[in-house]
C-alpha cells in the first residue's frame, strides 16, 4: 500500500502538501483543506482514503509561515493553539496558496479534474478559492465565515458577498451542515443557500437533523455516524460525476 508523503508544492522553502497518491489509474486530484487542527492523523486518513479510491489527495500545510507540518490533537490547549495559528492566516496569502495547491493538483490529476474538499476552516478555504480560481468541484464540510467576517483568513468581504465568482468559476458547491451546529446556524445556512441560488450557483446544501459541528470528525462527542456515511458517498459521488 502507498503512504503519502510531504513534498513542496512550488517555490523551494514554500508552501507543503501531504501528497497521497493511488496505487494504480489516476481518476483526478483532490486538495483536501484541513480543519484548524492542521494535517493530523484525521486528514491524513481523508487523503489514504481517496487515494484508494484512484483520487491524488494533496492536504496544503496552511499554517507553514508560522509554523511547519502542525498536527494538533482535540486537547483544550491544542485546540488553543490551533486558534491561534488560525488567527494569524491571512487572506490574500490563503488565495496565494489555493492557487499553487491547484496547479499542483492539475499536473497530477492526469488529464482529470481537480476538486477542494474542506473541514470547518478548511471549508472555509475551499469556498474562498472557489471564488478566486477554476476547479471542477468544491465539497465543503460545515464551512466557517461563508457570510460574515472577523478574522483576517476572512478579510472584509467574506466569500458569499461575491457568489457570482464561484459561479463564473465553474465550480459546483457541494455542502454539509448538522441542524445543531453552532458555529453555523441553520439562519446562516439558509442565507448561505439564498445567495447561491441567487448568483446562479450550481450547488447542493444537505442538512442532517440532531448532527453537530464536526459531525464527519474523530472526535467521539460530535461525530453522527449516519450523517458521515451519507455526506461521503455524496463526495463520492460527485468526485465521480464531475473529474
Amino acid at each position: 500500500m502507498m503512504t503519502g508523503q510531504w513534498q513542496e508544492l512550488g517555490t523551494p522553502g514554500g508552501i507543503e502538501a501531504y501528497v497521497h497518491r493511488p496505487e494504480g489509474e489516476v481518476r483526478g486530484a483532490v486538495v483536501v483543506c484541513p480543519e484548524m487542527y492542521g494535517v493530523n492523523a484525521y486528514t491524513r486518513g481523508i487523503c489514504a482514503e481517496l487515494a484508494g479510491l484512484g483520487y491524488v489527495a494533496l492536504a496544503p500545510d496552511f499554517y507553514w509561515r508560522n509554523a511547519r507540518r502542525t498536527e494538533l490533537g482535540y486537547s483544550a490547549e491544542e485546540r488553543e493553539a490551533g486558534l491561534v495559528l488560525m488567527r494569524a492566516l491571512d487572506r490574500d496569502e490563503l488565495v496565494a496558496d489555493a492557487a499553487e495547491a491547484l496547479a499542483a493538483a492539475r499536473a497530477l490529476a492526469d488529464g482529470h479534474g481537480v476538486a477542494f474538499l474542506g473541514m470547518s476552516m478548511g471549508g472555509h478555504i475551499a469556498v474562498r478559492a472557489a471564488t478566486e480560481l477554476r476547479f471542477e468541484l468544491a465539497a465543503v464540510f460545515y464551512p466557517g465565515w461563508l457570510l460574515n467576517s472577523g478574522f483576517p483568513l476572512v478579510g472584509p468581504v467574506p466569500p458569499l458577498e461575491t457568489a457570482e465568482r464561484i459561479a463564473a468559476n465553474g465550480v459546483f458547491l457541494l455542502g454539509f451542515c448538522g441542524e445543531l451546529d453552532h458555529i453555523l446556524p441553520q439562519e446562516e445556512w439558509q442565507e448561505a443557500e439564498r445567495r447561491l441560488i441567487e448568483a446562479k450557483v450550481a450547488h447542493e446544501l444537505v442538512t442532517y437533523p440532531g448532527a453537530r459541528h464536526g459531525f464527519a470528525a474523530d472526535r467521539p462527542a460530535d461525530h453522527d455516524a449516519d450523517a458521515t456515511a451519507d455526506a461521503w458517498r455524496r463526495v463520492h459521488e460527485a468526485l465521480a460525476q464531475r473529474l
